[in-house]
């Protein structure tokens, strides 16, 4: 096992101008379930090939436990990585595609096959080992190509997105087995992803990452309560925070004729901005006899719970707002109700700089 470091890793495409990874500062603890998360093109697929010896390190460094890889080739990382395509042999048997990088290695048979069964019987796949990948399924491809990661003992799992060729209700239930199975083995786990569900499920710590630089990285929990920024807040969370634009006023912040109550130390750290931005979570807003008028646009019923998608006005602009309200509520569609924020569950950032002002 070993941790990873990223000192100021850089990463600019030839004829790019603009870093793909701007001075990426990260360090992974030994045996940490890291998840690098953002939106397309935010950088995070990129620093994982950087990391695997696939891409160049323009500027900075790399380590793996107390060894300086940046510029080592991949198979002198001990790193196993599993990619978003599964990568896996057609003409192979599972035993065989699980076992050939052990092969490559000089590893005796006998060794090799008690690897791939010891890796099977984790992954359950014992019943499968002599099947070519043609004949298995999505989800027991993806944990073949987990298998063959695996067997090779390596220092450091890399993941590029492996469950993103997966039907929701199989992804759900993979991710909680290869968070499971990561915690069973102890290995050092950097996982790239969009979703951001999967991120706040599976992860021991997040990085939020946006245009190539890294925004924040904490535990789920913490991205969740206290998101450093506008961004970070807005991406984090499903459904997402409501980021409403308010101007400040004595005793709060005004959304249409709806007064956010706010104390006056922490509007002041707006300094000249005469707006600020209200973060909302869905359910930090309450119904209420008065309160910020919302048009009901759908309300989306999930058994225990609602989802209410409407808009409110502000400055002769609409602003959308999702709030999660009582299932057993009666709010029709096309009604309009009153929603007040819970005070003391408000997000509050600088209309100017997009930084949390709360602390």
């Amino acid at each position: 096992m070993a941790t990873v470091s990223f000192k100021a890793a850089t990463r600019i495409y030839p004829g790019g101008d603009t870093p793909a990874v701007d001075k990426l500062n990260l360090e992974i603890e030994d045996g940490e379930f890291m998840v690098l998360v953002g939106p397309s093109g935010c950088g995070k697929s990129t620093s994982l090939r950087m990391l695997a010896g696939l891409e160049e390190v323009n500027e900075g460094s790399i380590y793996i436990g107390d060894r300086d890889v940046t510029h080592r080739p991949p198979k002198e990382r001990d790193i196993a990585m599993v990619f978003q395509n599964y990568a896996l042999y057609p003409h192979m048997s599972v035993a065989d595609n699980m076992g050939f990088a052990l092969k490559m290695q000089g590893v005796s048979k006998e060794d090799r096959a008690k690897r791939v069964m010891e890796a099977a019987k984790l992954l359950g796949l014992e019943d499968y080992l002599e099947r070519k990948p043609k004949a298995l399924s999505g989800g027991q491809r993806q944990r073949v190509a987990m298998g063959r990661a695996i067997v090779r003992n390596p220092q450091v799992f890399l993941m590029d997105e492996p469950l993103s060729n997966l039907d929701a209700k199989l992804r759900v239930q993979t991710r909680t087995q290869i968070a499971e199975l990561q915690q069973r083995l102890g290995v050092t786990t950097v996982y790239v992803t969009h979703d951001q569900v999967e991120a706040m499920t599976m992860g021991d710590r997040v990085a939020v990452l946006k245009d190539g630089l890294l925004q924040q990285v904490d535990t789920p929990l913490a991205l969740y309560d206290h998101p450093k920024n506008k961004f970070v807040a807005g991406f984090i969370g499903s459904p997402a925070m409501n980021l409403l634009d308010a101007d400040i006023t004595e005793g709060g912040a005004k959304v249409g004729d709806y007064v956010i109550p706010i104390e006056r130390t922490i509007l002041s750290k707006a300094g000249s901005d005469r707006t600020i931005t209200v973060g909302v979570r869905p359910e930090a807003f309450k119904v209420a006899d008065k309160g910020l008028p919302v048009h009901v646009a759908v309300v989306e019923e999930l058994g225990a719970d609602a989802f209410l998608y409407g808009t409110a006005e502000h400055n002769n602009e609409h602003q959308q707002i999702i709030a999660r309200i009582d299932a057993r509520m009666p709010v029709e569609k096309g009604s309009t109700i009153h929603l007040a924020a819970v005070p003391e569950k408000l997000h509050l950032f600088s209309t100017s700089t997009e930084e949390r002002l709360t602390a």
